[in-house]
């Protein structure tokens, strides 16, 4: 990013990219070291292994880029996703997962590199294109760090390991509570009129984060991290520490979601088994709902502008 670049940057805008960076520099220590039989395992999304979470994110990255700097052909790149809706988004995980693992980390790597170059570099106020409504690079930056957080919670759960909660979780959560009318609205029905007050535990047990009008009467109460993973669909509430008070909030903890699209059947409580029943996230892509918005993207209004 040049000097001119720097001085016009919003320092919030520059927060979430740093997280974002942060973020993906975590996944990438956790893969990094794997053996190519490792790449091959199966995640809890059908027919994903590692590499194709590790393809799914470079691509992304890749189409983030292209959206960024030549909107023209990004069309024309949308033009092809809507003539095969269904498919896609698994194509391009495919492709990237056929190669050897260095080839696709050493792609990973060089396209994230790239998306933070053309964030940073963005000129204050862009609006840049989208396979939804345009999104503020705050707001780009925000939903590729909550794909990368989710996509690295499959990993990390077909690895066995087991993951630290980090401050940068407050921006799935802020996701995740914008969205809550999305939530509603994609199942057919109406969105509750009142405003819902969310308590999290801050990761590190310091002040929570909150959300919403302190009096408000219908509130959802709990870990960061459980309702991180509850909007994400990376577990079942079932297995969770929330807890809701009202009898709106307590449906809404059934179909909470982060990200635009279809729900999903989402994933099983654990030792639940249903034959055909997938244990997952939205779907086959977990955060990346049926291959129409990658990026995890929400609505237009759900995300903030300024992402934080």
């Amino acid at each position: 990013m040049s000097d001119r670049a720097a001085d016009r940057a919003d320092p919030a805008v520059l927060a979430v990219l740093d997280d974002l960076r942060d973020e993906s520099d975590e996944l990438d220590r956790l893969v990094a070291g794997l053996s190519p039989g490792q790449w091959a395992v199966p995640t809890p999304a059908p027919r994903w292994t590692v590499a194709h979470q590790v393809a799914h994110l470079a691509w992304t990255d890749e189409v983030a880029v292209l959206a960024a700097t030549d909107p023209d052909a990004f069309a024309a790149h949308v033009a092809e996703a809507v003539a095969s809706p269904g498919t896609f988004v698994d194509e391009g995980a495919e492709a990237g997962a056929a190669g050897p693992p260095g080839v696709l980390l050493a792609r990973w790597r060089g396209g994230r590199e790239r998306l933070q170059g053309v964030l940073r570099g963005a000129p204050p106020g862009s609006r840049l294109p989208w396979y939804g409504p345009p999104m503020s690079v705050a707001s780009m930056a925000t939903a590729r760090l909550m794909e990368t957080w989710a996509h690295g919670q499959d990993i990390a759960d077909a690895l066995g390991v087991v993951r630290a909660p980090t401050a940068r979780l407050r921006h799935v959560a802020r996701i995740g509570v914008r969205a809550r009318d999305y939530a509603y609205v994609v199942r057919g029905s109406r969105p509750p009129s009142v405003p819902f007050r969310v308590e999290l535990v801050a990761p590190d047990g310091t002040t929570p984060w909150v959300y919403g009008p302190e009096d408000a009467p219908e509130r959802v109460t709990g870990p960061a991290l459980d309702f991180c993973l509850l909007v994400t669909r990376r577990a079942h509430r079932a297995d969770l520490a929330l807890h809701a008070t009202g009898p709106d909030a307590d449906r809404w903890l059934d179909i909470a979601q982060a990200f635009a699209g279809p729900p999903g059947t989402g994933r099983l409580p654990k030792g639940a088994t249903s034959k055909g029943a997938t244990s997952k996230g939205a779907t086959s892509k977990g955060a990346v709902p049926n291959g129409a918005v990658p990026n995890g993207a929400v609505p237009k209004g759900a995300v903030p502008k300024e992402g934080a």
